[in-house]
């Protein structure tokens, strides 16, 4: 789903593709009709020569990765600790010389019962 502010949806860009594509309209008077940037008609238009129609659907605005993240050696090392000794998170951080928030920010896991 587009965010709040957004002037085109999947159907307005496919409008604007086809239009400058099929249409043999210039880009800078499509964009003017439908109230966006020139930038963001040649953005929409090269997304969808690269990429088909799959280029006009929205995407995530989600980091693809975490550089801050705890390696995986040390959540495990954090949800060992907190399953065997049951303590809490400054003790824990003092034993792997850990800043305390670094433990209470690595997820626990759901222990069964």
């Amino acid at each position: 789903m587009p965010h709040a502010n957004a002037r085109l949806t999947v159907h307005g860009r496919q409008l604007l593709v086809d239009r400058i594509l099929k249409g043999g309209r210039k880009p800078a008077h499509v964009a003017a009709e439908l109230g966006v940037s020139r930038q963001c008609a040649y953005r929409w238009v090269r997304r969808f020569l690269d990429e088909g129609p799959a280029g006009l659907l929205d995407r995530s605005s989600r980091p693809h990765r975490c550089p801050h993240r705890s390696s995986a050696v040390v959540e495990a090392a954090v949800v060992d600790l907190r399953r065997t000794s049951r303590r809490g998170q400054d003790w824990i951080g003092a034993e792997l010389g850990l800043p305390a928030r670094t433990v209470s920010a690595i997820e626990p896991v759901k222990l069964s019962v």
